[in-house]
């Protein structure tokens, strides 16, 4: 039972594991800060936008004996929700990976040697002649 608690131990102090942990921590942490920009800031605008139209209020009901409904307002909110998401992420990542990564300056072209040059023309001829 020791070396099972050994390995676990193990297991559970790798680099990759708590790396992995932190960010679900901080992604959730994440995920209430940008659910709050789409409720109170974004959707908000788009309401009025539309003219005061409040999109989680939108249903379409199926059945009204049995209140069957679909809440397609709800979605409309989940796929806003999604999309601020996945653009905050990748414009988090994008600045992340411009501050590790040295700003390449771009080389000057190489200079041409006319010998060279001449020498690969030549070469073409002769390929053209066979």
């Amino acid at each position: 039972m020791k070396k099972f608690f050994e390995e676990f131990k193990e297991f559970a102090m790798q680099g990759n594991v708590l790396d992995m942990a932190i960010g679900v921590v901080i992604g959730g942490a994440f995920s209430t800060i940008v659910t709050s920009l789409v409720n109170d800031i974004i959707m908000p605008i788009v309401g009025a936008i539309t003219g005061g139209l409040d999109f989680t209020g939108f249903v379409i009901t199926l059945n009204a004996g049995t209140g069957l409904t679909l809440k397609i307002g709800n979605f409309i909110q989940s796929v806003v929700n999604f999309l601020i998401i996945a653009l905050c992420i990748f414009c988090a990542i994008k600045a992340i990976n411009k501050m590790h990564k040295p700003h390449e300056e771009e080389a000057p072209a190489p200079e041409v040697d006319e010998r060279l040059e001449t020498l690969k023309e030549i070469r073409d001829i002769l390929k053209d002649q066979k």
